[in-house]
């Protein structure tokens, strides 16, 4: 049987390199209340838009991103990309594209559900949508997690 315990410096540099790749959506929107500079991308199609979507997120659904990305996102703009949720590699794939075209990319881990999930801010076509904190999902008597 071979040892395929991971030395210290393989788990140092898988894990930095998860966070290096990944951002959640707590830190999405404690970033977003600092003021840092990016573009939250919703890469999900039309009716997913329409039906619901994080308050500031651009729609930019995977299949326009090599097209439209150029004329509407500058490159030096940091990207964070979301799609449904934790069952959906859309935010990857979307990530993807950005990253081939030069963009210095994150994908929000949890999408749009998690974001919802947590009681951050979320509207759809008729305006702004009340949600109230998951308890399963994040600590609902503060404002932080801690972790």
């Amino acid at each position: 049987m071979t040892d395929t315990t991971p030395t210290t410096d393989e788990l140092v540099a898988h894990f930095a390199g998860k966070l290096a790749f990944e951002i959640d959506p707590t830190d999405v929107h404690h970033e977003r209340e600092a003021g840092a500079r990016f573009v939250l991308i919703d890469s999900r199609g039309d009716a997913a838009w329409a039906q619901g979507r994080i308050s500031g997120a651009v729609h930019l659904p995977t299949a326009q991103i090599a097209h439209r990305a150029p004329a509407e996102v500058p490159l030096d703009t940091p990207v964070i990309t979301y799609c449904w949720g934790p069952g959906c590699n859309g935010a990857t794939r979307a990530a993807l594209e950005f990253a081939r075209l030069g963009y210095q990319v994150k994908e929000m881990i949890g999408g749009f559900e998690y974001w919802a999930r947590e009681g951050f801010p979320v509207e759809d076509d008729h305006g702004p949508v009340h949600r109230d904190i998951d308890p399963l999902t994040s600590a609902v008597a503060t404002v932080t997690c801690d972790c």
